[in-house]
This record gives C-alpha cells, structure tokens and sequence, in this order.
C-alpha cells in the first residue's frame, strides 16, 4: 500500500513502524517542541502532496496535533487507540508499537479536521448518550473514538473533536446505538 500523502509521525520509531505497514514519506517532530523548520516542512509537504498527521495517542501526541493543525490545518489525521498502541512488555505508548494491519487501517481512516460540523452535535446530546458527567463515561467515549475512528478524549474536548471531524448526528447516533448495545450484552 503506497501513501500519496507525507507522514508526520514524533520519532525515527514511528517512521521505521510506517515504513513496515505502508510505502510513505515521513517528517519526524522530535518531539512535542516543534521548531519553525519543521512547521515550514509540514506546511510545504501539505502544498505539494498533502499530510497526514500520526501521532501516538497520548497527551504529548495531541499537543503536537494541536501545534499542526494552528499552522497548518488543512492536514489529515490518522488515530490509533491506546490499546493498540501499546509495547507488548508494558512500557510506553506509541505508533511504533502498533502492529502494521493497525497503522494501515489507520491510514486508511485519516479524517480532514474541519471547524465547523455538518449537524451539530450538542452538549445535551453528549450528556443524555452518557458521554459525559456520569458513571462509565470516559468508557462510553474510548468506544465512542474506536467506533467513529477519531481517537479517545477527555469530556470537555469531545464536543469540539466531533464537530472538527464532521461528525453526523446520524453517525454519531449509530455509535452510540453500539455502544448501548454492547453495554445491554455485558
């Protein structure tokens, strides 16, 4: 499977994961501090042949996604879960542990982050599908990012990363209709 578009990923690690499970380019941040040379080379990777933004599924990760997307916010991105992102043995989190079937079905769900949803999503929606302010919510909403692909968060950013990804309220409701399910099998 080729890539068309430029890898942004953290480390040589993640690039050397990619590079298992895709043919792609990669720009590597090194870390969460990412210097003006490397936001130029997102930006002129984005010009020429788009970008998709990997990063691990951690608080670190997301400060880079969030750093991208101020300067350049019309890049792609890729999520994987916590779970599958995790070293066999227990130690750390990261794209570079993700098996090559995860990084690839990754890659094939990259959302464009946009401003303003299509339906929005409301705060009452969020609190009446128990997403937030209750007993299982942070469990409803890992589900939640598993099932619509946009990764786990917290309940005061959820309401802004469905509307970012465009999220239906007929996607969301089918999700949510899984998730009530799966609960009512348990």
């Amino acid at each position: 499977m080729k890539i068309k578009e430029i890898i942004v990923v953290e480390g040589k690690d993640d690039t050397t994961a990619i590079k298992r499970a895709v043919e792609a380019d990669t720009i590597e941040t090194n870390g969460s501090a990412i210097n003006e040379e490397t936001i130029e080379k997102i930006k002129l990777a984005q010009a020429t042949r788009g970008v998709i933004v990997f990063t691990d599924p951690d608080f670190p990760g997301q400060k880079i996604r969030q750093t991208i997307t101020a300067h350049v916010p019309e890049c792609k991105h890729a999520f994987i879960p916590k779970e599958d992102a995790l070293h066999k043995h227990g130690r750390g989190v990261g794209v570079e542990h993700a098996s090559p079937d995860v990084i690839r079905n990754a890659l094939k769900d990259a959302y464009l982050m946009m401003d303003d949803a299509v339906e929005e999503i409301s705060q009452e929606d969020l609190l009446v599908a128990g997403l937030i302010g209750g007993t299982g919510s942070k469990e409803r909403r890992v589900k939640l990012g598993k099932l619509l692909k946009i990764g786990y968060t917290n309940g005061k950013q959820l309401h802004k990363r469905l509307q970012m990804f465009q999220i239906t309220q007929e996607d969301f409701a089918q999700a949510i209709k899984v998730i009530q399910q799966e609960e009512k099998d348990e």
